[in-house]
């Protein structure tokens, strides 16, 4: 029988950790190394090592008596660490803050994680009738507006590759065409911004810009969940001035605005 090289074996042991703190993300939630066994199809004794290495470095923690372990302290201070270096995000959670304090609706700052939409940051509105999100919500492409600034520029084929196919699928069950979602992609990369109405649910509208990177491509957005009942004119108000923080993040995006 032959012996897997070492480095195969170290990819392995890396690439399940990695699965294990990716499964916890998704759960939101303690979980027992048994459920995380269960829900990755790995041995328990593979998880309860990997877990155990965690544990004493404080990259995951002991949460209550049933033996549930969730993300530790050192999972804090790794990520203190990214925003206090990440000027992008720095920024955007500045102008997400000023959005929501001088406008009274919720923006959030968002991006791709993987093949899914990503909210990265996010400020609730301080009007009556609040739309809350949470930061790391994780949504399905072609339900947000965000979306179809992403993926401008991709081909038809490179969509389809990316976008997993139940992900045109709404939550209440209507399906996006493919064709249709493509022509909204090319649109929305055409004008500059991207609008949606009535997907995720019957009560909100989303309006979206990119922030782009060097190349022009968008890298990330800025986005309002609004109530679907606003006027034209407020909607055209609400466009301008995301689309005029968007552009300043773009700007402090560039290498030499960072320095």
């Amino acid at each position: 029988m032959t012996t897997p090289p070492k480095t195969k074996l170290r990819e392995s042991g890396l690439d399940r950790a990695i699965d294990i703190l990716e499964c916890l993300h998704q759960a939101g939630e303690p979980l027992s190394i048994a459920d995380i066994a269960q829900r990755l199809d790995a041995p328990r004794s593979t998880i309860y090592n990997i877990v155990n290495r965690f544990i004493r470095s404080d990259i995951l923690e002991d949460y209550g008596p049933r033996g549930r372990i969730f993300f530790g302290r050192a999972v804090h201070f790794y990520a203190a660490d990214y925003l206090r270096r990440n000027d992008l995000m720095r920024r955007a959670r500045e102008e997400v803050d000023r959005l929501a304090r001088e406008v009274g609706e919720t923006f959030e700052f968002c991006t791709l994680q993987g093949n899914k939409y990503t909210i990265a940051y996010v400020r609730t509105g301080a009007r009556m009738f609040r739309i809350s999100s949470e930061v790391g919500v994780r949504l399905p492409i072609p339900w947000t507006a965000s979306g179809r600034l992403l993926l401008a520029g991709m081909t038809r084929e490179e969509i389809i590759d990316l976008i997993p196919p139940e992900d045109f699928v709404l939550p209440d069950g209507r399906r996006i065409g493919v064709d249709d979602f493509c022509r909204e992609v090319i649109a929305a990369g055409s004008v500059g911004y991207a609008t949606t109405s009535g997907l995720i649910d019957g009560l909100t509208q989303c309006l979206a810009a990119p922030i782009r990177d060097t190349t022009g491509k968008a890298m990330a957005t800025l986005c309002a969940v609004v109530t679907i009942d606003r006027t034209p004119e407020e909607v055209q108000a609400l466009l301008s001035r995301l689309r005029a923080s968007a552009d300043r993040l773009s700007l402090a995006a560039l290498p030499s605005a960072a320095e």
